[in-house]
C-alpha cells in the first residue's frame, strides 16, 4: 500500500508540473463523415461581396447559398464537450474592453479565414470567452488558446459558430512553441 501510495505522488507531482496540454487538431472538432465531405470538395469560387472587402457587414461571414452541405456544417463531437483543450488559431475580434483588449473573439483554424471566403464551417469556428482580453494587434498573429471548450450553437452577426470556449489562458504563439 505504502508503495502504491507513493507511486501515485510521484506519478501525480509530474502531472502536475507538465508544461501545457497536448495540442488539439481541429479536425478533432469535426465528425469523421464532415471530413471525408471536406476532402470530396470541389473548388470554392472566391467570387463574392466578402472578397471585396464587405466582410464586415452584418452576415457578412456566414457562408452563401450553394456550396456543399458541409461547409455548412454544425455537426460536433460529443466527446469533445467540456473538455479542456489546448487550440492554436487565428483571431477574428469581436468585442473589446475599455484598454482595448480582445475579450470575445472566433477562433478559425488558419489566418485569414474570415477575410476570404467562404468561411469555414460553423464546426471550425470556436468563440472564445477571454475576460481578462489580450490586445491584439495583428489578426494573423497565431494564438494558442487554453481552456473548457463546450458544444454550443453561437450565431452573431458576423457568423455562426458550433463551439465555445471558455478560455483560462491565450497567448501569442512563439517560434519556440513549434
Amino acid at each position: 500500500m505504502r508503495r502504491l501510495l507513493l507511486t501515485f505522488l510521484l506519478l501525480g507531482c509530474g502531472l502536475a508540473h507538465a508544461s501545457e496540454l497536448a495540442e488539439t487538431d481541429w479536425l478533432e472538432l469535426m465528425p469523421k463523415s464532415d471530413q471525408l465531405a471536406l476532402e470530396q470538395m470541389p473548388d470554392i469560387d472566391h467570387n463574392s461581396p466578402e472578397a471585396n472587402g464587405t466582410f464586415n457587414e452584418k452576415g457578412g461571414l456566414k457562408q452563401s447559398k450553394g456550396l456543399p452541405a458541409v461547409m455548412y456544417s454544425n455537426k460536433t463531437v460529443a466527446a469533445m464537450n467540456n473538455k479542456a483543450i489546448r487550440l492554436g488559431g487565428y483571431p477574428v475580434p469581436l468585442e473589446t474592453d475599455a484598454k482595448g483588449r480582445s475579450t470575445l473573439f472566433f477562433l478559425v483554424p488558419y489566418p485569414g479565414a474570415c477575410i476570404h471566403v467562404p468561411p469555414p464551417p460553423p464546426n471550425q469556428l470556436v468563440l472564445v470567452r477571454y475576460p481578462k482580453g489580450l490586445k491584439l494587434d495583428d489578426i494573423y498573429t497565431p494564438l494558442w488558446v487554453t481552456g473548457t471548450l463546450k458544444v454550443e450553437a453561437v450565431s452573431n452577426d458576423l457568423a455562426d459558430a458550433a463551439y465555445a470556449l471558455d478560455a483560462a489562458k491565450v497567448k501569442v504563439v512563439q517560434e519556440a512553441d513549434l
